[in-house]
Parts: C-alpha cells; sequence; structure tokens
C-alpha cells in the first residue's frame, strides 16, 4: 500500500496538532509536513513532495483560498482539499473557482477527512453537501474584485484617503466603489457591508 503524503495548514496549533494525530491514525496517510501560515505552502508542499495539501482558509500571510491558487498554477499535481470553520457558501465558490479538489466544515469527522483525501487522489471531487446547497441557494458574488478589495480595506474602519492612498486610487474612485458595493449588498453603511459580505464569505 503506497502512503499518501500529506501537508497540513492550520493557524491554531491545538486544532492542527490534533488533525495531524487523527489523520496520522490512518494506515495509507502520512502527515509529511504541518505549517502555520498560508505563505508557507507552497514552499513546504515543494519541499516534502506531498501528495495532497489540507488548507484552513483563514491563516495569516495568505489565505487557504490564495495559496489553493498558488499551488494550482505551481504544482498542479498536488490535490487540496480546503477546510473552514466558517460554513460560508461564499468560501465553497471561491475555494472552487481557485481549484480546489474538496471543500469541508472542520467538525465533519476525521474519517470523513480521510476519505476526502483518498477520494481526491482518486480524481473526485468532494464538497460538503449542506454548503453545496446553500451555495446555489446564495447565489453568485455580486462584488467585482475591486469592490472586494475597497471593501476589505475598509474593514478595520481606514478613511477614504487612507484606503485611496493604500489601494493607490483616488478617493472619488474609493467613493464610486463603496457606493457601489453598498447598493449591491442592499447595505445600511459600509460598516454593515463589510458584515454582510463576510457571513457570505465574499470578502
Amino acid at each position: 500500500m503506497s502512503m499518501i503524503r500529506l501537508l497540513l495548514a492550520e493557524d491554531q496549533s491545538m486544532v492542527r496538532e490534533a488533525l495531524a494525530a487523527l489523520l496520522g491514525l490512518e494506515p495509507d496517510i502520512e502527515v509529511v509536513a504541518q505549517v502555520a501560515r498560508g505563505d508557507e505552502v507552497l514552499a513546504a508542499a515543494r519541499e516534502h513532495s506531498v501528495d495532497v495539501a489540507l488548507l484552513d482558509i483563514e491563516m495569516p500571510g495568505m489565505t487557504g483560498i490564495e495559496a489553493t491558487a498558488l499551488l494550482r498554477e505551481a504544482l498542479p499535481d498536488v490535490k487540496v482539499v480546503v477546510v473552514t470553520t466558517f460554513g460560508r457558501p461564499g468560501y465553497l465558490r471561491r475555494a472552487m473557482e481557485s481549484g480546489a479538489d474538496a471543500f469541508l466544515v472542520k467538525d465533519a469527522p476525521a474519517s470523513q477527512l480521510a476519505e476526502a483525501v483518498r477520494k481526491v487522489l482518486a480524481g473526485e471531487r468532494v464538497i460538503d453537501p449542506g454548503l453545496a446547497a446553500a451555495a446555489l441557494a446564495d447565489g453568485a458574488n455580486p462584488l467585482t474584485d475591486r469592490e472586494r478589495e475597497v471593501l476589505r480595506t475598509a474593514a478595520d474602519g481606514s478613511t477614504n484617503a487612507e484606503i485611496a492612498a493604500s489601494l493607490h486610487l483616488s478617493q472619488g474612485t474609493v467613493r464610486n466603489y463603496l457606493s457601489t458595493a453598498i447598493q449591491k449588498l442592499a447595505a445600511r453603511n459600509r460598516a454593515e457591508a463589510v458584515r454582510m459580505a463576510r457571513e457570505k464569505g465574499w470578502l
């Protein structure tokens, strides 16, 4: 039986170690690398010649979705399983668009995660059925990449001037992007627009 070489990327050490221990009990899976940051995923995958990368979405340095896109481009043979604490339909859509092979919520049993790892290696796609249904019901993300970028930058309470400087845009352009995003989300203000977009997994 050939061993599946697995990379585990998760910023919470307790969760990462628990996952590594549980998956390590599987007779055909070996956790050969663990990282706590999204921007360490590609180098670790290269160094350890992994077959499958199990990525959390929310990590410092780079999100699991961004790391998925990098892996897909640089190491197309590596399969990617994205796991998240937050069952947000927008995350599912973005993960799949980035090239993920599987998308599961973290409270799935370890046996289900292990099975997903085996299935993606066999060329299958694995998606949490509840999330798949919610994503279909929710529809597509109405925000453009620029609108999402401006909303993300506004999330910490930055002023229009600060957002403009950070993104190399004029203040008028920032105002326009914010205004359009607020309208599209039927929000009352930018704070509500940020909250709503986050809840949908669109940011």
